[in-house]
């Protein structure tokens, strides 16, 4: 069991994953995403959101603008509550 130190250290790492993507739009979605959510993340929705951040750009960025269908092993309820996300850009 991880201890809570090791969870805060997981979701920093995390937020950081998500800031600094190298694609502009990823940049800004994936961003506020873990900002708005990430610290309320517990081990199985960091596990899941690790595996996303581990994912193209291009493949994310497709799924979120419904380019592309899902596949079933990216299909999980992280990647849901991304695609039903909402950038702010005020």
């Amino acid at each position: 069991m991880s201890s809570e130190a090791d969870i805060e250290t997981r979701r920093k790492r995390l937020l950081y994953r998500s800031i600094y993507r190298g694609n502009k739009e990823n940049d800004i979605l994936l961003g506020q995403f873990a900002r708005a959510h990430i610290a309320s993340f517990g081990a199985a929705e960091l596990d899941q959101y690790e595996r996303l951040l581990d994912v193209g750009d291009n493949d994310i960025f497709d799924w979120v603008s419904a380019k592309a269908d899902v596949p079933p092993e990216a299909d999980t309820p992280v990647l849901r509550m991304l695609m039903a996300f909402r950038v702010n850009f005020q």
